[in-house]
């Protein structure tokens, strides 16, 4: 019933809401491969229902596809030499105003790297090409937004990350800190009074500083590199004016896995779409899986933490816990330093992640906390121990752990004792997989799928132009209009001068009528006497 549901919903979709197809510029210059794998699953998307894509990207496709062509940056931009891995094991990032930082110098030297690229500046200066659509990733690339004012087309952005304070601004939208937290922040949205005081302190930070010193370095970037068009385009746009054209923004977001929040009608949650169908697994990780009677242990940090970089004596911490478990170990492991591997450890250098998740044996994830590896086992209902490190990896882990089917180790408090701790309440009691699987039975439970979401608001901005019946025009308000202070400033303003006014007569009124009451008694002591 459910399929024929939705083959029905897709055939309806397809009638009466088809679009020519579309020449699309998909800009996505951050440089981490787990951002672009998940913004590759929209590029996959477009490509299938008959699109033109012109993708800037660090990344080149496995495979080459007719209506597909990229603008790679090569080389990309080296992250860990403005980061190095040494700082994210000490913990530097632990502090939320440290995240705030990376996230902020980060979003600057990126987009600095790739709009100074070759290919890039020539695309800037070339007049031969035109799009029906730009989509961006909103990660820190402002500049970014005026390709679709050079283009004079519409925008749609993705946030890789859940909803954020400053994509809210960009549409005029201000989120009651009361009870939404701030993208970093752990919390609910039923806050206590200390963590809502601090929401609100780091909250004002961010916007604070975005608005006095990281904005306007986005502007200067803009300003610099795209001055050739101002001949054409006359005196080139703020990136606050950039923002105000967004039509829709994509949120890597769900409803069973983020506190409930306002929204705007222009944003959309598609948390979950780089999930797909599961493929075949190689026959050596197959067999090792197929063959755990007692289940397996897949242990994986991602892409840019590494197992192998850990501290040897962290490495040496898991291996001894491991040696003395029933369970199977799969760990992700990329380097050949590690000798003396127990029996039940299977180490590789590469792991189809959710492809492994999807097998019935594996009943537990160690991880890192990644929103798309969190998102990845809440789909196949497998608890996790997370170890975080820095960016929203605390918020994820935290608030997993919250709900119920994940614990939290953190880096520093990674002993042999800790670990065995840890990983045996989460496999010996059976509410962290219960709590797991009802997770899952809420984040699989949707009226569309996320890809077929994305797809039909993407191109809808195309079909309606834009579709400017969905931008508020909150959007030209400041904070001071927004809040309705200059109409409380005007309302308070009448209401003084009105009580002075009253004042002043009531006093003379009252004035007049002592002072004939005086003279009436003095006229009468005047008679008596």
């Amino acid at each position: 019933m459910k399929i024929a549901m939705r083959g029905f919903i897709l055939a309806v979709i397809c009638l009466f809401g088809t679009v020519d197809s579309l020449k699309i510029l998909f800009m996505a210059p951050f440089p981490v491969p787990s951002h672009w794998f998940w913004l590759n699953s929209v590029v996959e998307g477009l490509l299938d229902r008959g699109h033109e894509v012109t993708a800037i990207t660090n990344f080149p496709a496995k495979k080459p596809h007719s209506n597909y062509t990229e603008i790679i940056l090569d080389p990309p931009y080296d992250l860990l030499k403005y980061s190095p891995e040494n700082l994210i094991y000490e913990l530097k990032y632990r502090s939320d105003f440290s995240n705030l930082f990376l996230i902020w110098n980060v979003g600057l030297l990126t987009t600095r790297y790739a709009l100074e690229h070759p290919e890039v500046q020539h695309l800037i200066r070339s007049d031969k090409e035109h799009f029906d659509l730009v989509i961006s990733e909103q990660f820190g690339q402002e500049a970014f937004l005026m390709f679709a004012r050079k283009y004079n087309a519409p925008i749609v952005t993705i946030s890789t990350y859940d909803f954020t304070d400053y994509l809210d601004l960009s549409t005029g939208f201000r989120a009651p800190f009361s009870f939404v937290p701030h993208i970093l922040l752990p919390y609910t949205d039923d806050m206590t009074f200390t963590q809502r005081s601090y929401n609100l302190f780091i909250s004002l930070f961010d916007r604070i500083v975005r608005g006095l010193f990281y904005i306007p370095a986005q502007n200067a970037l803009l300003q610099k590199n795209f001055k050739s068009l101002e001949h054409e385009l006359g005196p080139l746009p703020s990136v606050q004016d950039l923002e105000k054209s967004i039509a829709v923004t994509l949120f890597n977001s769900h409803s069973a896995t983020s506190p409930p929040r306002p929204e705007m009608p222009g944003f959309v949650k598609i948390g979950g779409i780089h999930i797909k169908d599961v493929k075949p697994l190689p026959a050596k990780i197959k067999e090792f899986l197929d063959g755990a009677d007692h289940g397996v242990i897949l242990f994986s940090l991602g892409s840019h933490v590494q197992s192998s970089h850990l501290a040897s004596e962290k490495v040496q911490a898991f291996v001894r816990v491991f040696r003395k478990m029933k369970q199977r170990i799969l760990w992700k492991y990329e380097a050949d330093d590690l000798k003396d591997i127990p029996s039940n450890v299977l180490l590789q250098k590469w792991i189809p992640q959710v492809d492994v998740l999807a097998h019935e044996n594996v009943v537990l994830f160690i991880n890192h906390g990644g929103i798309f590896g969190t998102q990845e086992s809440i789909y196949h209902g497998v608890p996790m121990l997370t170890i975080p490190f820095y960016g929203d990896q605390f918020r994820n882990a935290y608030r997993s752990q919250t709900r119920g089917h994940a614990l939290v180790l953190e880096y520093d408090a990674i002993t042999e004792e800790n670990i065995s701790e840890k990983l045996q309440s989460i496999l010996t009691d059976e509410r962290f997989m219960e709590t797991a699987k009802k997770v899952s039975r809420l984040f699989r439970d949707n009226l569309e799928s996320p890809l077929n979401t994305a797809m039909y608001w993407i191109e809808y901005v195309a079909r309606n132009e834009g579709a400017e019946h969905l931008k508020s025009s909150a959007r030209n308000l400041n904070w001071f209009q927004y809040l309705m202070l200059d109409v409380v400033g005007l309302v308070f303003l009448v209401y003084m001068i009105f009580a002075t006014i009253m004042y002043f007569v009531v006093d003379r009124y009252c004035g007049k009528k002592k002072s004939s009451g005086k003279d009436r008694k003095l006229s009468g002591k005047k008679k008596t006497n």
